[in-house]
């Protein structure tokens, strides 16, 4: 049995995939008039005193939706939940959910669920990045399931392109979406040891070089400089540099140029399938432009459909951090 069927027997039997629940914008028009204004103000509140939450709240969004769907599982406490998991030991922003859901409660007791608020304040992070803004569908149930060794379903920063593209496509995303929402890496930062493989131990050419080469020459010097092989594997370098705290298109320029810091994003450049994407990106000539803002909104909107919970798998928490 070959590997990508491995893995997408174990990605459809370890995510929900049933869509239960369904969305619509406006959902708490009448049951919380003020439900997404008091996300959004919460979002900036913390955004000024933190710029980084705006990175960490949208990468958690999408976390949450590549594990049991859309239903706020990521943001349960207790031994083995998703959490705790390596992908998820690095992820920022709880406290801002958590807040915004006190507000809710306070304003629309029972209402609001949290995997919404997830939703709707990596919106308000995109936006606050300069971003394009985009209207969410609300309406979703929180899970009460949360486990950590199904966090394996997450797309990993050293997965080959074969394996991200059976990531996305068992929970119904197609290549071009997976572009578009690694593109969010626009923002944000890795860790050295997340990739300084790729700049000293780097084998997988088979001849024994130590460096990616696809790692542009004047780049790899800089890396290093930033990582030194026995310095701190903890510092965090930009993701998108000259523009990581802009939402922008600048990190395709970059893949292009020899300068993505994940091996992954990197290969969203090398390969031919999703090279093209990429391009069309950056309005190359022959090819149809595509607006990276634009299509970012809509795969956005895509993604936080993913295995949305019938009523009876789901509830509203009334703290985000446990089941009810």
């Amino acid at each position: 049995m070959s590997l990508i069927l491995v893995l997408l027997i174990a990605l459809a039997t370890s995510s929900s995939l049933v869509q239960g629940q369904s969305t619509c914008v406006g959902f708490y028009s009448r049951s919380c008039p003020r439900a997404e204004s008091i996300v959004k103000q919460t979002v900036q509140s913390h955004f000024k005193s933190n710029p980084t939450i705006a990175p960490g709240l949208l990468r958690m969004h999408f976390h949450d939706c590549f594990v049991q769907g859309c239903d706020g599982s990521v943001l349960l406490d207790g031994q083995n939940t998703e959490k705790t998991a390596g992908p998820n030991l690095a992820l920022r922003g709880w406290e801002v959910i958590d807040d915004a859901k006190t507000k809710l409660e306070a304003a629309c007791p029972g209402v609001v669920s949290c995997a919404d608020i997830l939703a709707l304040a990596a919106r308000d992070s995109v936006v606050l990045t300069k971003g394009i803004d985009w209207k969410v569908p609300t309406g979703r149930l929180d899970g009460r399931v949360s486990l950590a060794s199904e966090t394996s379903s997450l797309p990993a920063f050293n997965d080959s392109m074969k394996v991200q593209k059976a990531k996305f496509s068992i929970l119904g995303l197609n290549t071009q979406d997976l572009v578009t929402l690694v593109g969010g890496h626009t923002i944000g930062t890795a860790a050295c040891r997340v990739f300084s493989y790729r700049l000293y131990n780097f084998n997988t050419t088979g001849n024994g070089d130590a460096t990616d080469p696809t790692i542009s020459p004047s780049f790899l010097s800089q890396l290093k400089s930033l990582c030194p092989q026995n310095g701190d594997a903890a510092k965090r370098v930009d993701l998108d540099t000259g523009s990581a705290n802009r939402f922008d298109a600048t990190f395709f320029t970059n893949l292009k140029n020899g300068r993505g810091i994940l091996e992954s994003d990197q290969m969203l450049w090398t390969d031919a399938s999703t090279r093209s994407f990429v391009q069309r990106f950056l309005g190359v000539r022959g090819l149809r432009a595509l607006n990276f803002n634009a299509e970012f909104g809509r795969s956005m909107v895509k993604m936080s459909t993913i295995g949305l919970k019938p009523a009876g798998k789901g509830e509203i928490r009334r703290i985000c951090s446990a089941i009810n």
